[in-house]
């Protein structure tokens, strides 16, 4: 699911699509451009990758035109036999994101995160339910 670009409207909060701007995701400095839409109103931003170790970890920069940009890192980590740990951790770099960064900003950031993890796991389901069955 990570290393499909046109998915990430799917599941990370925010975004309503995405579409990849490089041939090579997710290798380092591929990029893609996703959209984000509230009511009549839409602008895209931008997410380059910026590490990572196939199947393992993921580290990509957002950059949202006026908010500035935020580090993403996403790390898989080994749960039991067949299960999966998703460890996310996000913080601004620079821009107006950084700049009123506070404790109740990043509350809603966990908040966020908890959306989008619910939302990857429930992908990533289907799609073993689906290559089982298939």
């Amino acid at each position: 699911m990570l290393a499909d670009p046109t998915r990430y409207g799917e599941w990370v909060v925010g975004p309503s699509g995405s579409t990849p701007l490089d041939d090579a995701w997710p290798d380092v400095g591929s990029r893609l451009r996703y959209t984000v839409r509230l009511g009549p109103w839409s602008a895209d931003g931008v997410t380059t990758v910026r590490h990572k170790e196939s199947g393992r970890e993921l580290e990509l920069e957002a950059s949202f035109k006026s908010l500035g940009t935020a580090r993403i890192f996403l790390q898989l980590r080994q749960w039991g036999d067949e299960e999966t740990l998703v460890v996310c951790d996000e913080h601004p770099l620079r821009g107006l994101g950084s700049t009123l960064h506070n404790a109740a900003s990043e509350a809603l950031l966990q908040l966020r995160h908890r959306g989008m993890l619910g939302r990857l796991a429930g992908l990533v389901e289907q799609e073993c339910a689906g290559a089982r069955h298939a």
